[in-house]
């Protein structure tokens, strides 16, 4: 083997334990910062010998870090994990290629500025209008687990990680490089002091702030009462082993103890993630389960229940009413039969002693598995091979609050739902529309005993320090817990386990910088991004 295969396969290797770390080992985040000059470096060398065919190289270690880090999607489908991890490294892949195309073609600093506003452009489209997204993986995602490193999220969201992890990279790629081919050691003092501090400061700068911001933040003293009951049901056979009635019957067991013991005061109570499947929007009342909680509460007015549930819109009509809608049968109005339309939806209720108060329905839909994308184009491919292939669900065009109100005590709650927590952009709408606490709702039990749950509740952490709200998060199973406006769980439950949680959570009014002016580090990307290219294009037609 030669000695050039040989330096790459290690600088792949190296590069693949550095970046999937963070997401797999609590404490790593660090790593990521240096997680990319590996690549950085198997690229400058590559470029020097005027390797060819260097563009597979460096997708096989974007692959093997998505490869690594997300392989546990497929405990729920290995269509989709295959998919995922080919699809989002080729894109990364693709970035760093044109980045090489226009290193080849200018040269300076401009390609570096093309590479990290590139970079966060793609990631910004990931987080906000992108359908075929899987944004688990942006670069400032690396602190899901330290997030003590990264208090100052609530002024630049994660994408403000993403560029500090480019900055660092890039730093001490280029005082590596500057001191391997000995122009380092030339340098006047005053240009090697100056040199080493401005490493030192975009290595450490952040980090020092985070921990000032860290230690002065102190949460409004405003609680609420939550109880998160955790039913541990196995999402693959909880239609085989017990009825819907059962589950329900299993709920209120956990529930009532608390709600027997806290008497008159006001409480928030939380359900899994499609815990029911037997709701129509058009009638809510007439769903079994909602009539059976409503009636389990008539004896605590002063409690208020966000129930998950596989919801249906029901509509008589000739016409299909939506690309993703589909016929469920007829129905006779006034002697003329109508096809019975139904489109599907992932949504959270507010119940009290009255009935139904509230509905949300998800809008950031997982791909694959509830979301078809561009359905004018793949729904029609879709019938072509035979059709049921992906997730039919709709989702609103907003996110919107579900309003508590109970014993005087009001306020607005984000119904979060599952993947939509790690949307941190989308998080600060319902912030901004006065939500006081962030309700998380999810199902985690598809990926069994796997980093996958573990990292999607620690992706809610950063959710928590981008808006500085608390978090009530409710699964099925994997991590149910409290999380603070500082992103530290509080409480948890063990993974697999029928357990319940009671706490309190503390309500706040107050805006992050990050929720009054959104996504600034990824706008500013975008521009810059056209900028470059604009630059890079100009630059090749004068030459």
């Amino acid at each position: 083997m030669k000695t050039e295969v040989k330096l790459n396969i290690v600088l792949v290797l190296s590069m693949t334990a550095l970046m999937s770390l963070p997401f797999l080992v609590r404490g790593c985040g660090w790593m990521s910062l240096i997680g990319l000059v590996p690549l950085l470096l198997m690229e400058r060398l590559a470029a020097r010998r005027g390797a060819k065919h260097f563009f597979w190289w460096h997708y096989l270690a974007f692959l093997l870090w998505n490869g690594v880090t997300v392989w546990w999607i497929a405990g729920a489908t290995v269509g989709g994990a295959v998919f995922a991890i080919i699809a989002n490294a080729l894109q990364m892949a693709l970035i760093f290629e044109a980045f090489r195309i226009v290193k080849r073609r200018t040269g300076g600093v401009l390609p570096y500025i093309f590479l990290v506003a590139a970079w966060i452009a793609w990631e910004r489209y990931y987080l906000t209008i992108g359908q075929i997204a899987f944004p688990w993986l942006i670069l400032g995602n690396s602190f899901l687990d330290t997030t003590e490193l990264v208090q100052w999220y609530e002024y630049t969201g994660a994408l403000g990680g993403s560029l500090w992890v480019w900055y660092v990279n890039l730093a001490v790629f280029g005082l590596g490089v500057s001191v391997a081919e000995g122009r380092f050691p030339r340098l006047r003092p005053q240009a090697k002091a100056a040199a080493i501090s401005a490493a030192l400061i975009v290595l450490a700068g952040p980090m020092v702030c985070s921990a000032i911001i860290g230690s002065r933040y102190e949460e409004t003293d405003d609680p609420v009462t939550v109880v998160i009951p955790q039913p541990n049901f196995d999402p693959y056979h909880k239609f085989e082993s017990l009825t819907q009635s059962q589950q329900t019957d299993s709920l209120v067991d956990i529930i009532m103890p608390h709600l027997a013991e806290l008497k008159d005061e006001p409480v928030l109570v939380l359900t899994p993630e499609t815990f029911t499947n037997d709701v129509i929007t058009n009638r809510i009342m007439d769903s079994r389960t909602v009539s059976r909680l409503v009636d389990s509460l008539k004896a605590y007015p002063n409690v208020n229940l966000v129930l998950g549930a596989s919801a249906h819109d029901e509509i008589v009509q000739l016409e299909s009413p939506h690309i993703l809608a589909y016929r469920h049968g007829f129905r006779t109005v006034d002697g003329v039969t109508f096809p019975v339309w139904y489109q599907s939806r992932n949504s959270a209720l507010m119940l009290d002693s009255a009935g139904c108060t509230g509905i949300y329905h998800k809008s950031m839909l997982v791909l694959g598995t509830e979301l078809t994308p561009y359905p004018k184009v793949f729904v029609p491919l879709e019938n072509l091979l035979g059709g049921n292939l992906m997730g039919k669900c709709i989702g609103q065009e907003e996110p919107s609050n579900l309003h508590f109100s109970a014993s005087g005590r009001e306020f607005d709650l984000a119904p979060v739902i599952c993947y939509e927590s790690i949307y941190g952009e989308y998080g600060a709408k319902y912030v901004r529309k006065g939500a006081k606490m962030i309700a998380v709702i999810t199902n985690d039990a598809w990926w069994g005993d796997t980093p996958g749950y573990r990292q999607h509740v620690n992706l809610a952490r950063l959710m928590a320090i981008q808006t500085r709200r608390d978090i009530a998060r409710c699964a099925n199973t994997g991590v149910s817990a409290f999380i603070n406006q500082k992103g530290e769980i509080t409480r948890r439950t063990p993974y697999w386990k029928r357990d319940s949680l009671r706490g309190t959570v503390n309500l706040s009014g107050r805006e992050t910088f990050f929720v009054r002016y959104g996504d600034i580090t990824g706008r500013v990307s975008v521009f810059v991004f056209i900028l470059c290219l604009l630059a890079a294009i100009v630059r090749r037609f004068r030459r």
